[in-house]
């Protein structure tokens, strides 16, 4: 039996906002942990989101259970476990934590969120970093691409043009010619 995430979230009327989250990734290879927490943070968002008002449920994603207990007052929750923890163990606890959490928490914070979980972890905030770069040099490297093509462009234009101009140099010699002759 294995325990794998505890989140709490706040349903709001689009997206749920994640609040907390605990994680035990220590059954996970070190370069795996990062990309199982994320999905396991948006596998919980998702859930809650889809999830009405006042409800309880388990929902299988792949080999987890994920069991969610959202409350009338948009506060939810998530347990993300293997298939042997018992469910009922999962919902007991479930109700305890958000109830701790709404009386040390002021509902007022709930929608904002008290951190966005992409800054708290420096890895996550270096690879979002990471991937803004990327992304901006992806965007350089096509617009030199683009600028090196309307450059052959043009060489192909004025090399055009130089022929035609030396068509017409020698067209104009020839008629130059026969006047000079006269």
């Amino acid at each position: 039996m294995k325990l794998y995430s505890l989140s709490i979230l706040y349903k709001g009327s689009t997206k749920s906002n994640l609040l907390k989250a605990a994680y035990d990734l220590s059954s996970f290879s070190f370069f795996q942990r990062s990309s199982v927490q994320e999905f396991m943070t948006f596998t919980s968002a998702l859930i809650v989101e889809r999830s009405p008002l006042g409800s309880r449920a388990s929902v299988k994603e792949q080999e987890y259970l994920c069991h969610v207990y959202v409350r009338n007052d948009n506060l939810g929750g998530v347990v993300i476990a293997d298939g042997e923890y018992p469910s009922r163990v999962c919902f007991t606890l479930l109700d305890k934590v958000l109830d701790e959490f709404s009386r040390q928490v002021n509902s007022i914070d709930w929608p904002s969120g008290s951190q966005n979980p992409r800054e708290a972890d420096a890895m996550t905030k270096v690879q979002a970093e990471l991937d803004e770069t990327k992304i901006i040099l992806h965007n350089t490297m096509e617009s030199l691409l683009e600028r090196g093509e309307k450059l052959d462009d043009l060489v192909q234009k004025s090399e055009h043009l130089g022929n035609q101009s030396k068509a017409f140099y020698k067209t104009a010699r020839k008629q130059n010619s026969c006047c000079e002759v006269m």
